[in-house]
């Protein structure tokens, strides 16, 4: 029996899942909030507002109908933008089951708890839900163009992991599997930030110096709050980590990054530049939380918070980087 999987989500990265799905041979359903978008989805058998020229396979399905979703497949892998998460899960709880499995490729925190999307899970859905957290060095685009990826799924469910593995893997889509589902979101979650501030130093010319110092000092800060929440050193050095740190740090197909090289260029308010972009700029939500839970925890993350006071306290950008300069000599670990 074919498999079958639904995608929450008709954004950039969910209709690039749900291609690799059904491209591998899942019958696939993609599901999106706005009923126009999906008409057109329909009509054109291509999403071209994100991924222009890359057409739907056969096997993938499109709907705007939640109770669809959750008929049409008991998997369900949810790519919403975090701060409409929490919203989706609440929504699709009286429609699902107890043993309905549960995965996200949405990174980021929830503001309404101040902390990553499993609590959200657990606080909204069943007790036993089954869990699945997927993230990486992925961009959109390079999946959907079938251009060589690798990418971590995180699960304590043996089953589901090995479940989501088959449906996504193949020669040019890598998975690899792994426990540690708190250090594999933070990565994903944090990655964003950094990417705002390589961008920053990027637009104000500062050097490819300043750029590796930002994303390897970046690491640090990734890992002291990774391991605080219960997260693993070696998972914030891996794929979810690391990897997704370099990426959304040095390429310009990041919007975080693009967001940070408009802020550093100057000439343009937050607003206009989301508005170029015109897609979710998660790293902007994850500042805010990443630096209260570094004040709750009393983690020491300058880069974080020099960020966060850029975006919410209209620090100039320049300052920021000095104030980061200025601090006081230590050693390095």
């Amino acid at each position: 029996m074919t498999a079958k999987i639904s995608v929450l989500g008709a954004g950039s990265w969910g209709t690039a899942l749900a291609i690799l799905a059904a491209r591998n041979g899942c019958q696939t359903l993609l599901w999106g909030h706005n009923p126009n978008h999906i008409s057109t989805l329909q009509s054109t058998r291509e999403n071209k507002a994100y991924l222009p020229n890359l057409p739907f396979p056969k096997k993938l399905q499109l709907t705007s109908d939640l109770k669809t979703v959750a008929e049409f497949s008991d998997l369900l892998l949810i790519s919403v933008p975090s701060h409409a998460f929490k919203d989706l899960l609440i929504t699709l709880k009286p429609l699902i089951s107890e043993h309905t499995q549960i995965a996200w490729a949405t990174k980021g925190f929830c503001s309404e708890i101040g902390g990553l999307l499993d609590s959200v899970v657990t606080q909204n859905l069943f007790i036993n839900t089954p869990t699945a957290v997927l993230s990486g060095p992925t961009f959109a685009k390079e999946v959907a163009a079938d251009l060589p990826t690798a990418m971590t799924i995180a699960s304590t469910d043996t089953v589901l992991a090995k479940k989501l593995a088959e449906i996504l893997h193949n020669e040019h889509f890598r998975v690899y599997t792994n426990t540690d589902i708190i250090g594999v979101q933070v990565g994903g979650a944090i990655k964003n930030i950094f990417a705002i501030a390589s961008g920053i130093a990027d637009g104000l010319g500062l050097g490819a110096n300043t750029r590796a110092a930002l994303i390897t000092r970046g690491l640090t800060e990734s890992i002291r709050l990774g391991t605080e929440l219960g997260g693993k050193q070696e998972t914030l050095m891996g794929l979810a980590g690391l990897g997704d740190l370099i990426l959304t740090c040095t390429d310009n197909q990041s919007r975080n990054r693009r967001f940070g090289l408009a802020l550093g260029k100057g000439g343009q308010s937050h607003a206009e530049i989301i508005k170029t972009i015109g897609q979710e700029v998660e790293g902007i939500f994850a500042a805010k939380e990443a630096y209260f839970l570094a004040q709750k925890y009393q983690i020491e993350m300058p880069i974080i918070e020099q960020t966060y006071k850029v975006l919410y306290e209209n620090l100039d950008p320049r300052i920021a980087v000095q104030n980061l300069l200025a601090r006081e000599k230590k050693a390095e670990s």
